[in-house]
């Protein structure tokens, strides 16, 4: 599953990153009393009541010991009827348990049949979910009774990490592996997508339609899934598969767009791993109100709402890129091999995650990989996670695990991995893990023995720091040159805690680099190296493989402009860039800077066109890098580089640009588009032009630009566009920590809650509804009911004519809120 954290404030973000291990309970893998061997659903749904009528027949087995009772999980259910073979049973419900009496002794091998009917009642589940799953009621109906005009009535289903068993009784734990088939009945106008293949559409003759679909192959009842609604199918194929895309018809134009490099990624991915594929289909659909990123439902991925773009908005980036790789790459890595409990997580989710840089490198190059792991990195050092194992057997609640360790750290460990071991044995250990253990559980221990196989090393050191240990690499570096003896000592001292690791330092002398292999065990160590000629750089931990935090405290400037100059890796470039730009008085430090605006990779483009300093322009180098900038501007063939180039040169507020704005207008690209809004409103000569321009655009084109025009609409306090400013307060609000930002943005909250204009209230309202819903767990939910009664009070100081409708939508809202 790919979660998505959003970073609503410093004091939020610290909440839902806070250390959350439980040393009293130790998470012991499910014991496996019975294992399922087959599951039989026929379902149909009553929309008015948010309930689905359940039909199941389970085939079991008992695992081992001989057994007379069958324990299953079923959240929230109404319990009709339990039989077997037309004979009543007899049972006990509570506590979410199904407690069956067999009738008689069952041995390891014999198999027997039992026949549940049962209602699910999804708003009835009581169970705790993480930050982003508020309400982990497993089955959701979105719109059922047709109440919201904007929006589709759509079902779909989550069941990670146990919420299966809140739509149909089974034994809800990632070690059970079973087969399926789903008799799904939904009104005619619906299309359905589950697992495996769909065999069979029958229609009832009463405005409904009953889809069979069939799932011959084992996995986790976690991901079983459902979904229904309105939707356009736009298909695509692997080989001899199909590869079907479910999105609502306004994104039926860009699905092809949008996923369409899913083939090329199953050959990728097939051919890395040496397992082809292993499923019969692959399909996703776009859910509404999804309450995660995405989740890897076997052969039926579904997706948030953040995949949605149009062809706009893919011209300078598929955003979502990274997330189709990650669930993808789930069908080897979570469904085909499966953790054998939530502790060793990371055999599904590091994996995950580790993909997202494999697509990347062979796609598009080291250093877009790069920047996408060193940008993950950042993620979990930022994150107060350095107390965290990566297997973790003590934790509070199972959804906890589901964070930047087990995720971002557990890539970067993958990629530290791969890089000690090389290529070949590294994936050729994935793949002897994959074909050992296929349609069943793994744990890090299994991943351990089979890379140790096919190397041959014994891998017991980096596993015991790095997957049952904490923290990372903490490193101070510093040199000492003798240069009676030409030698350089360099010392290195760990801090917080000792690790084992192999480490690469880059010595460059006279332009040619020599690299020397070290072995790092101490919390203090110091390597010697001859010279010949005082080095022009000495690159400590070359390979940027490591997680690791290195503080050089002997690089000089001229040593990071070298390093910009001459090491090789999107990291070298990257530092010595940001290095160079605090130092831009210096001749030699600009004019790299000025070099790195033509940097090969468009990322660092960006990153220099971020931090050079264009003040006192008309010095002549300042107009040498003002002509690189304006190229960049008018051509660069990143989209992104070009919109990046507009806003510099929009800050420099001169009359000549005018023509390069206005033809950024028209641009195809959304962020040149965004760019030449702010930099014409910078302008006091084309600020009414741009205002007046703003108001023309339609409806979806202003959403598309409302990073850019919100702000003008808010800053100059349009009355005309106060609805529409309504629905983006909130961003300036909470998705930024610029002190300024969020002032401007809660004068326009105060501004808006105290006007008369009912239809910009009731957006705002409707928006503090679904964000405090939404992200309820980091309390998101109080502050939208504080906000709320400051409304309140705002329109109880008015005389508008008004008012009392105004405060009937707040109080609402509240409501809403206290559900």
């Amino acid at each position: 599953m790919r979660k998505i954290m959003l970073l609503l404030c410093l004091a939020v973000f610290s909440l839902a990153t806070a250390q959350q291990t439980d040393f009293k309970n130790y998470k012991v893998e499910r014991t496996k009393v019975n294992d399922l061997v087959h599951t039989k659903l026929k379902v149909d749904f009553d929309f008015s009541k948010s309930q689905m009528n359940g039909e199941a027949w389970l085939t079991l087995t008992p695992h081992f010991y001989d057994i007379s009772k069958l324990e299953l999980d079923a959240k929230a259910m109404l319990i009709h009827e339990v039989s077997m073979d037309g004979n009543k049973l007899g049972y006990n419900y509570e506590k979410d348990i199904l407690t069956i009496d067999l009738g008689k002794v069952y041995k390891k091998g014999e198999e027997y049949s039992i026949y549940i009917k049962y209602t699910a009642r999804p708003e009835e589940v009581k169970q705790e979910g993480s930050a982003a799953i508020t309400d982990a009621k497993g089955l959701y109906f979105i719109d059922p009774r047709d109440e919201d005009p904007e929006k589709p009535t759509q079902i779909w289903t989550q069941g990670e990490t146990e919420s299966s068993s809140c739509w149909f009784p089974t034994i809800d734990a990632p070690n059970q592996k079973t087969t399926q088939e789903i008799y799904m009945t939904v009104p005619s106008k619906y299309v359905t997508l589950s697992n495996g293949l769909l065999l069979e559409q029958k229609d009832n003759g009463n405005n409904t339609r009953t889809d069979y679909w069939k799932m011959d192959q084992k996995h986790a009842p976690y991901l079983f899934f459902m979904g229904v609604g309105e939707f356009s199918i736009v298909k695509d194929k692997w080989e001899d598969l199909a590869v079907d895309y479910y999105v609502e018809k306004k994104y039926e134009p860009y699905a092809q767009e949008i996923f369409g490099h899913t083939p090329e990624m199953m050959t990728f991915f097939s051919k890395l791993t040496g397992v082809r594929y292993p499923w019969v289909k692959y399909h996703q659909m776009v859910g509404r109100d999804y309450v995660s990123g995405a989740m890897e439902n076997t052969t039926a991925v579904i997706h948030g709402e953040g995949v949605y773009q149009t062809h706009s908005e893919l011209v300078d980036e598929n955003t979502w890129e990274s997330t189709i790789a990650h669930e993808l790459f789930h069908h080897w890595f979570g469904d085909y091999v499966t953790c054998a409990s939530w502790s060793n997580l990371t055999v599904n989710e590091s994996f995950a995650n580790y993909s997202e840089y494999l697509w990347f490198e062979y796609k598009y190059g080291r250093d877009k990989a790069d920047e996408h792991l060193y940008s993950d990195t950042q993620g979990y050092l930022l994150g107060n996670n350095q107390f965290k194992d990566l297997v973790r057997f003590y934790y509070k609640k199972r959804e906890d695990m589901f964070d930047a360790v087990s995720y971002n750290k557990g890539g970067a460990i993958l990629h530290m991995l791969r890089s000690y071991l090389g290529d070949d044995a590294f994936f050729a250990g994935l793949n002897k893990y994959l074909e050992d253990n296929k349609f069943g559980t793994g744990e890090a221990h299994q991943l351990r023995i089979a890379l140790e196989e096919v190397s041959g090393r014994d891998l017991n050191w980096f596993f015991n720091q790095w997957y049952f240990g904490n923290n990372n690499i903490k490193m101070d570096v510093n040199y000492d040159y003798d240069e009676v003896s030409s030698v350089v000592t360099i010392d290195l001292n760990q801090k917080d805690k000792i690790f084992e690791f192999p480490l690469t330092i880059d010595i460059y002398e006279n332009g040619i680099k020599k690299s020397h292999d070290v072995w790092v065990d101490k919390q203090s160590q110091s390597f010697k190296f001859e010279y010949t000629r005082k080095p022009d750089l000495i690159n400590v931990g070359a390979k940027r493989v490591l997680l690791a935090q290195i503080n050089d405290n002997s690089k000089t400037l001229q040593n990071y402009i070298f390093q910009y100059n001459n090491a090789p890796l999107f990291l070298d470039r990257r530092e010595a860039i940001l290095e160079i730009a605090k130092h831009q008085d210096d001749k030699a430090a600009f004019e790299t800077l000025v070099k790195a605006l033509n940097d090969k990779y468009h990322g660092l483009r960006i990153l220099a066109l971020e931090h050079i300093d264009l003040s006192n322009k008309k010095d002549r180098r300042k107009k040498n890098a003002i002509k690189i900038i304006e190229k960049l501007a008018k051509s660069d063939p990143k989209t992104l580089v070009q919109a990046e180039a507009i806003e510099v040169l929009g800050k420099l507020m001169e009359d000549k640009y005018e023509n390069i704005f206005k033809k950024g207008l028209t641009s195809e690209s959304n962020s040149v588009r965004k760019s030449s809004i702010t930099a014409l409103y910078q302008n006091p000569k084309t600020k009414a032009y741009v205002i007046e321009k703003a108001k023309t655009y339609p409806k979806d084109e202003k959403e598309l630009l409302a990073d850019a025009i919100a702000h003008i609409f808010v800053k100059e306090k349009v009355e005309t566009e106060m609805p529409f400013i309504a629905n983006h307060v909130l961003e300036g609000m909470f998705y930024t920590q610029d002190q300024q930002t969020q002032a401007l943005y809660k004068n326009a909250f105060d501004w808006i809650g105290s006007s008369n204009n009912t239809e910009a209230i009731t957006n705002l309202v409707n928006k503090l509804v679904e964000i405090g819903k939404r992200y309820k767990q980091y309390g998101l939910d109080k502050i939208g009911i504080q906000l709320l009664r400051q409304m309140n009070d705002f329109q109880n100081k008015e005389n508008h004519s008004n008012k009392a409708e105004n405060v009937a939508i707040i109080n609402k809202g509240i409501e809403r809120l206290v559900e």
